[in-house]
């Protein structure tokens, strides 16, 4: 009876609202109440930022929402311990900040405990969602951002940036205006977060560093795309 139980509720489509409440369910008892419903939240934001930027990803970002904190509340010892088990050279980064260790051993963990959702895409956007990556997709910003700014967060920075997000949106009305605004106001956030960092005088990665600069070049870079194509049609 159990095994018939079990099989039961493997959801035809990981992906489809059975499966993303079934991976609720699985995940809801790995963690406290507050870490729960900051998940929630995230998840929440996730979707919201989805339909702005990715329709076709909106599934697959909830379902990374709903992973990415899955090892956060582990003490560092435990989180050492996963990096050695399946065979990751433990960051030093991590052992003197090892608030980053959770978006290593979540994407670590995923594969084995819930192998549905072992999707490339989302394994990287659980990896990067909290130092960044210079080299960052769509999925892996959208993840980020909703990491930050979802709506059950209270600290300052986070309320700051929930508000520079909502009314520079507002008035994004092309495609290029929106992605614009994500990258500002990503790249505030790299900045908030590093202010906060030097000021409580603690390790800064050199991976966040890397990530603020690769958002400035891709900045510069398209605005001289964007001066370049107005020359051109003057002429």
């Amino acid at each position: 009876m159990r095994e018939q139980k079990t099989k039961a509720r493997i959801p035809a489509d990981p992906y489809g609202e059975e499966g993303l409440s079934l991976l609720r369910e699985a995940v809801r008892g790995r963690m406290s109440e507050k870490r729960w419903r900051h998940t929630l939240g995230v998840e929440k934001k996730a979707a919201e930022l989805a339909a702005v930027y990715a329709p076709e990803k909106t599934a697959l970002l909830r379902a990374a929402a709903l992973l990415h904190d899955l090892t956060k509340e582990l003490p560092a010892e435990e989180q050492i311990l996963l990096c050695r088990r399946f065979g990751v050279p433990v960051p030093q980064d991590c052992l003197e900040s090892p608030k980053l260790f959770h978006s290593l051993t979540a994407s670590l963990l995923i594969p084995e405990e819930f192998p549905l959702y072992a999707d490339p895409a989302l394994l990287q956007a659980v990896a990067r969602h909290t130092a960044g990556h210079p080299r960052m997709a769509l999925c892996d910003k959208l993840l980020y951002l909703a990491d930050w700014i979802e709506d059950t967060r209270t600290f300052p920075a986070c309320v700051k940036l929930r508000k520079d997000y909502d009314e520079r949106i507002r008035t994004a009305d092309t495609g290029e205006k929106r992605l614009a605004v994500l990258d500002k106001v990503m790249l505030r956030s790299f900045d908030l977060m590093i202010r906060e960092i030097l000021t409580e005088k603690r390790a800064l990665a050199l991976i966040t560093v890397e990530t603020r600069n690769a958002l400035l070049r891709d900045r510069a870079e398209r605005k001289n795309e964007r001066k370049t194509h107005r020359h051109g049609s003057e002429k």
